[in-house]
């Protein structure tokens, strides 16, 4: 397959992505579309590795692959302490929880 091909994939998870960031209101739903991002990246990276035949694009998309689980386990962490105090994960009434 061509890089271009790669590209176009990642652009459209990419987008995908940022679309449900940006009009999502369940929690869930908000960390699934960062990892579709992340995945994205992931694309990317073994792409442009792949095409120059170099190792460093694996090894950062291991890295980012770590970020994402680490993200997962913080985000659902937070998702479930929202879940618990307001009975909804509706990311709305997030900030009434400052304190």
């Amino acid at each position: 397959m061509l890089l271009n091909q790669f590209l176009i994939l990642s652009a459209v998870l990419f987008s995908i992505g940022v679309y449900g960031v940006l009009t999502r209101r369940n929690g869930v739903m908000v960390l699934m579309s960062i990892e579709l991002i992340l995945n994205s990246v992931n694309i990317n990276l073994v792409a442009f590795a792949a095409f120059r035949e170099a190792i460093p694009g694996e090894v950062f998309a291991l890295f980012v692959i770590a970020v994402a689980a680490a993200e997962v386990g913080v985000g659902l962490a937070m998702v479930l302490l929202l879940y618990r105090n307001r009975r909804n994960i509706d990311l709305a009434g997030i900030d009434s929880m400052k304190g």
